[in-house]
């Protein structure tokens, strides 16, 4: 008889997320892709009611202790660490708008593609000024990737993203939208087309939106994004002590962390407390006090700090960086999921957005654990 344990959700979930998964079937669930923008190198799994991402293509998870069974016809599959089956989990299955293209034979996946479950994501611009130069490039980003494999196109219009979001809406049933760019030239950077975006889907179909930008120079640009259509905003901070972000984003470690803060004290007075978010990648070389310590401060502004483990991407200057190790995750994320907890902010109540989804952390997993 085979053995069968139970893991605590959390730890499952935190365990899969630094060291990845091995897959009987690599063809399980719908299409993942290696390298690109996104969660890459992952496929979304759904562990007791939480989808997952899980990194499947990384160095880490080629050797991964976890493997997961080829999956039967509705997508049920089960998991085992070392020949012990520690229960059943799902892929999500492939989504019927991925089937449609555009009237100019765009395949819709190419504009936005179904993170998670139930979440329709896109990069709207697929270019940034600080892609062209490997001295200012983000280390871990893989914009330009999905780009020159001809999976996406540069400039996602407003109206195809509208057609785009109202399939997803009526074939899948998709909750909700996150909109990233790349970084343009000017002083928006990046609030002018997503606000151009946001009001042609809202006008095609009522759904909540994030939008995800760099802050932008003037305080303005909030209000015209939530006028607009975007209810919830990210502001990427992805590293958080100075000597870490010079050396993993030298171009955007320019945009200091004084005007993060401005700006989001800015947004939330705009968006409401809770529905401005953050970013930050744990795993890069910032300790665990400096993280909690920047993450007290955000709460305390009514900023959502999104706490996700870093996750190699191929192709990426960063693709054999390794992933942080669960303990390292549990040791941030228990800490951080009794502050949120405790100043009633709730990846639940997000109205969009990537805190919201909880795919790429445990983060939303321990919140549960705390409010059942």
């Amino acid at each position: 008889m085979e053995n069968t344990t139970r893991l605590p959700t959390e730890v499952l979930i935190n365990e899969l997320q630094s060291y990845g998964a091995r897959l009987v079937d690599p063809k399980a669930g719908h299409e993942s892709r290696r390298g690109g923008a996104g969660p890459s190198d992952h496929k979304a799994l759904t562990i007791d009611g939480m989808t997952v991402m899980v990194p499947v293509h990384t160095a880490p998870a080629f050797e991964s202790p976890y493997l997961v069974e080829k999956p039967d016809e509705m997508g049920r599959s089960r998991i085992s660490r070392d020949g012990t089956v520690l229960g059943e989990v799902s892929f999500p299955l492939r989504p019927r708008f991925y089937e449609r293209s555009t009237a100019d034979g765009i395949p819709y996946s190419q504009i936005a593609v179904l993170h998670g479950k139930d979440v329709l994501a896109t990069t709207v611009l697929q270019t940034c000024i600080r892609y062209q130069s490997r001295t200012k490039t983000c280390q871990f980003c893989a914009i330009g990737q999905s780009l020159a494999a001809g999976r996406t196109i540069a400039h996602k219009t407003p109206e195809q993203l509208a057609e785009v979001a109202k399939a997803a809406v009526e074939l899948d049933g998709v909750k909700h939208i996150v909109m990233t760019t790349g970084t343009p030239k000017g002083d928006d950077r990046g609030a002018a087309i997503l606000a151009d975006s946001a009001r042609a889907i809202k006008a095609a179909v009522n759904i909540p939106i994030q939008a995800q930008c760099e802050p932008p120079e003037d305080d303005i640009w909030f209000t015209r994004m939530k006028e607009a259509g975007v209810d919830a905003l990210g502001m990427h901070l992805e590293a958080v002590t100075p000597e870490v972000r010079a050396r993993i984003m030298p171009g955007k470690a320019q945009v200091s962390i004084a005007k993060y803060m401005a700006s989001f004290e800015a947004a939330v007075e705009v968006f409401g407390r809770g529905q401005v978010s953050t970013y930050i990648l744990a795993g890069l070389g910032d300790s665990r006090e400096a993280i909690l310590d920047i993450c007290e401060k955000l709460v305390a502004l009514g900023v959502y700090p999104f706490v996700v483990p870093f996750v190699p991407i191929s192709g990426t200057p960063l693709e054999s960086h390794p992933a942080p190790r669960p303990d390292f995750m549990h040791s941030i994320l228990g800490p951080l999921s009794r502050m949120l907890v405790a100043s009633g902010l709730k990846a639940v109540d997000i109205k969009a957005g990537c805190g919201k989804c909880g795919a790429c952390s445990a983060l939303s997993t321990y919140e549960r654990m705390l409010t059942k």
